[in-house]
Protein backbone atom coordinates (compact mmCIF):
# COMPACT_ATOMS: atom_id res chain seq x y z
CA UNK A 1 0.00 0.00 0.00
CA UNK A 2 1.45 3.36 -1.27
CA UNK A 3 1.72 6.05 1.07
CA UNK A 4 -1.40 8.33 0.06
CA UNK A 5 -0.49 12.63 0.38
CA UNK A 6 -4.13 13.49 1.46
CA UNK A 7 -4.66 10.63 3.89
CA UNK A 8 -1.22 12.28 5.31
CA UNK A 9 -1.86 15.80 4.67
CA UNK A 10 -5.31 15.25 6.57
CA UNK A 11 -3.71 13.81 9.44
CA UNK A 12 -1.19 16.39 9.57
CA UNK A 13 -3.63 19.43 9.40
CA UNK A 14 -5.73 18.05 12.25
CA UNK A 15 -2.88 17.66 14.33
CA UNK A 16 -1.84 20.82 14.26
CA UNK A 17 -4.60 22.45 14.12
CA UNK A 18 -5.51 20.77 17.49
CA UNK A 19 -1.77 22.32 18.86
CA UNK A 20 -2.70 25.21 17.99
CA UNK A 21 -6.27 25.25 20.18
CA UNK A 22 -4.17 23.22 22.82
CA UNK A 23 -1.54 25.87 22.95
CA UNK A 24 -4.55 29.02 23.13
CA UNK A 25 -6.33 26.67 25.65
CA UNK A 26 -3.12 27.33 27.52
CA UNK A 27 -2.92 30.83 27.48
CA UNK A 28 -6.67 31.77 27.92
CA UNK A 29 -6.86 29.45 31.13
CA UNK A 30 -9.25 31.55 33.16
CA UNK A 31 -8.54 33.50 36.08
CA UNK A 32 -10.45 34.85 38.90
CA UNK A 33 -10.88 37.54 40.88
CA UNK A 34 -12.01 38.57 44.60
CA UNK A 35 -14.78 41.32 44.36
CA UNK A 36 -16.94 42.68 46.88
CA UNK A 37 -20.40 42.43 47.56
CA UNK A 38 -22.16 45.88 47.27
CA UNK A 39 -24.97 45.15 49.53
CA UNK A 40 -23.00 43.47 52.73
CA UNK A 41 -19.56 43.05 53.79
CA UNK A 42 -18.57 39.53 51.97
CA UNK A 43 -17.03 38.72 48.90
CA UNK A 44 -17.04 36.20 46.47
CA UNK A 45 -15.20 34.82 43.35
CA UNK A 46 -15.59 36.14 39.81
CA UNK A 47 -14.51 34.23 36.88
CA UNK A 48 -13.90 35.91 33.46
CA UNK A 49 -13.99 33.36 30.60
CA UNK A 50 -14.28 29.57 29.26
CA UNK A 51 -12.89 30.11 26.17
CA UNK A 52 -10.20 27.74 27.20
CA UNK A 53 -13.07 25.15 27.72
CA UNK A 54 -13.90 25.90 24.05
CA UNK A 55 -10.53 26.07 22.26
CA UNK A 56 -9.64 22.46 24.52
CA UNK A 57 -12.65 20.63 23.53
CA UNK A 58 -12.10 21.65 19.90
CA UNK A 59 -8.68 20.05 20.35
CA UNK A 60 -10.15 17.49 21.85
CA UNK A 61 -12.36 16.73 18.80
CA UNK A 62 -9.61 17.48 15.75
CA UNK A 63 -7.30 14.88 17.28
CA UNK A 64 -9.27 11.86 18.08
CA UNK A 65 -10.84 12.82 14.27
CA UNK A 66 -7.21 12.72 13.20
CA UNK A 67 -6.55 9.13 15.05
CA UNK A 68 -9.65 7.92 13.60
CA UNK A 69 -8.27 8.34 9.82
CA UNK A 70 -5.32 6.63 10.66
CA UNK A 71 -6.70 4.07 12.09
CA UNK A 72 -9.37 3.37 9.37
CA UNK A 73 -6.73 3.50 6.64
CA UNK A 74 -4.38 1.00 8.74
CA UNK A 75 -7.05 -0.94 9.68
CA UNK A 76 -5.58 -0.58 13.54
CA UNK A 77 -2.89 -3.02 12.06
CA UNK A 78 -4.48 -6.07 13.21
CA UNK A 79 -7.27 -6.35 10.66
CA UNK A 80 -5.45 -5.83 7.64
CA UNK A 81 -4.10 -8.46 4.33
CA UNK A 82 -1.19 -8.55 6.58
CA UNK A 83 2.71 -7.04 6.97
CA UNK A 84 5.92 -8.72 5.91
CA UNK A 85 7.38 -10.53 8.53
CA UNK A 86 10.72 -10.63 10.10
CA UNK A 87 11.49 -6.86 8.62
CA UNK A 88 12.90 -3.73 10.44
CA UNK A 89 9.95 -1.92 8.46
CA UNK A 90 7.30 -3.98 10.38
CA UNK A 91 8.87 -3.61 13.91
CA UNK A 92 8.78 0.08 13.25
CA UNK A 93 5.05 -0.03 12.63
CA UNK A 94 3.99 -2.03 15.63
CA UNK A 95 6.48 0.31 17.65
CA UNK A 96 4.87 3.96 16.52
CA UNK A 97 1.42 2.23 16.57
CA UNK A 98 1.94 2.01 20.29
CA UNK A 99 3.63 5.14 20.77
CA UNK A 100 0.69 6.95 18.76
CA UNK A 101 -1.80 5.33 20.83
CA UNK A 102 0.17 6.16 24.06
CA UNK A 103 0.69 9.92 23.42
CA UNK A 104 -2.70 10.13 21.61
CA UNK A 105 -4.91 8.97 25.05
CA UNK A 106 -2.18 11.06 27.15
CA UNK A 107 -2.95 14.02 24.95
CA UNK A 108 -7.02 13.82 24.90
CA UNK A 109 -6.81 13.04 28.92
CA UNK A 110 -5.38 16.39 29.45
CA UNK A 111 -7.22 18.59 26.90
CA UNK A 112 -10.25 16.49 28.17
CA UNK A 113 -9.66 16.73 32.28
CA UNK A 114 -8.28 20.49 31.60
CA UNK A 115 -11.75 21.70 29.75
CA UNK A 116 -13.80 19.68 32.28
CA UNK A 117 -12.15 21.56 35.13
CA UNK A 118 -11.53 24.82 33.84
CA UNK A 119 -15.36 24.98 33.11
CA UNK A 120 -16.22 23.92 36.38
CA UNK A 121 -14.28 26.72 38.04
CA UNK A 122 -15.17 29.29 35.24
CA UNK A 123 -18.88 28.54 35.95
CA UNK A 124 -18.60 28.70 39.84
CA UNK A 125 -19.86 31.57 42.01
CA UNK A 126 -19.20 31.24 45.80
CA UNK A 127 -19.87 33.20 48.54
CA UNK A 128 -17.40 33.55 51.56
CA UNK A 129 -17.36 35.32 54.68
CA UNK A 130 -13.63 37.45 55.02
CA UNK A 131 -11.64 39.32 52.73
CA UNK A 132 -8.65 37.49 51.79
CA UNK A 133 -10.32 34.12 50.19
CA UNK A 134 -8.65 31.35 47.29
CA UNK A 135 -10.47 31.32 44.20
CA UNK A 136 -9.96 28.07 42.86
CA UNK A 137 -8.42 27.70 39.15
CA UNK A 138 -7.40 25.52 36.74
CA UNK A 139 -3.53 25.09 37.71
CA UNK A 140 -1.19 25.84 34.74
CA UNK A 141 -0.05 23.22 32.33
CA UNK A 142 -2.62 20.71 31.88
CA UNK A 143 -2.89 22.12 28.45
CA UNK A 144 0.59 22.63 28.03
CA UNK A 145 0.82 19.01 28.17
CA UNK A 146 -1.95 18.34 26.18
CA UNK A 147 -0.06 20.44 22.98
CA UNK A 148 3.02 18.86 23.38
CA UNK A 149 1.43 14.93 23.56
CA UNK A 150 -0.27 16.38 20.73
CA UNK A 151 2.91 16.72 19.06
CA UNK A 152 4.03 13.26 20.00
CA UNK A 153 1.07 12.26 18.45
CA UNK A 154 1.53 13.72 15.12
CA UNK A 155 5.14 12.20 14.88
CA UNK A 156 3.50 8.65 16.08
CA UNK A 157 0.58 8.67 13.49
CA UNK A 158 3.07 9.91 10.53
CA UNK A 159 5.60 7.43 11.18
CA UNK A 160 3.23 4.55 11.77
CA UNK A 161 1.18 5.29 9.00
CA UNK A 162 4.39 5.35 6.87
CA UNK A 163 6.12 2.08 8.39
CA UNK A 164 2.67 0.66 7.99
CA UNK A 165 2.36 1.25 4.43
CA UNK A 166 6.00 0.11 3.67
CA UNK A 167 5.19 -3.21 5.24
CA UNK A 168 1.83 -3.62 4.01
CA UNK A 169 1.60 -6.91 1.30
CA UNK A 170 -1.55 -5.98 0.27
CA UNK A 171 -1.98 -9.57 0.17
CA UNK A 172 0.97 -9.69 -1.99
CA UNK A 173 2.60 -12.68 -0.54
CA UNK A 174 0.11 -15.00 -0.32
CA UNK A 175 -0.59 -14.29 -4.27
CA UNK A 176 3.38 -15.10 -5.39
CA UNK A 177 2.61 -18.32 -2.81
CA UNK A 178 -0.02 -19.10 -4.91
CA UNK A 179 1.36 -18.05 -8.56
CA UNK A 180 4.62 -19.71 -7.66
CA UNK A 181 2.55 -23.00 -6.77
CA UNK A 182 0.68 -22.69 -10.48
CA UNK A 183 3.56 -21.92 -11.71
CA UNK A 184 5.23 -24.86 -10.39
CA UNK A 185 2.72 -27.27 -11.31
CA UNK A 186 1.75 -26.36 -14.40
CA UNK A 187 5.94 -26.80 -15.11
CA UNK A 188 5.51 -30.63 -13.54
CA UNK A 189 2.45 -31.05 -15.98
CA UNK A 190 4.45 -29.92 -18.92
CA UNK A 191 7.49 -32.17 -18.11
CA UNK A 192 4.71 -35.26 -17.91
CA UNK A 193 3.25 -34.23 -21.32
CA UNK A 194 7.00 -33.83 -22.88
CA UNK A 195 7.90 -37.43 -21.50
CA UNK A 196 4.76 -38.45 -22.65
CA UNK A 197 5.01 -37.51 -26.28
CA UNK A 198 8.41 -38.80 -26.35
CA UNK A 199 7.51 -42.56 -25.71
CA UNK A 200 4.81 -42.30 -27.86
CA UNK A 201 7.41 -41.28 -30.86
CA UNK A 202 9.56 -43.83 -29.95
CA UNK A 203 7.08 -46.49 -30.08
Amino acid sequence: MAVSVPVLAAVVALHLIAFVFAVGAERRRSTATVKPDQYDERTYCVYDTDASTIYGLSAFGLLLLSQMVVTVVTKCLCFGRGLLTGTSVTTCAIFFFIFSWVTFLGAEACLLAGSARNAYHTKYRGAFGGTEISCATLRKGVFAAGAALTLLSLIGSVAYYWAHSRADTGGWQKHQNEGLGLAASNYTEQQQHHQNSGGFEKA
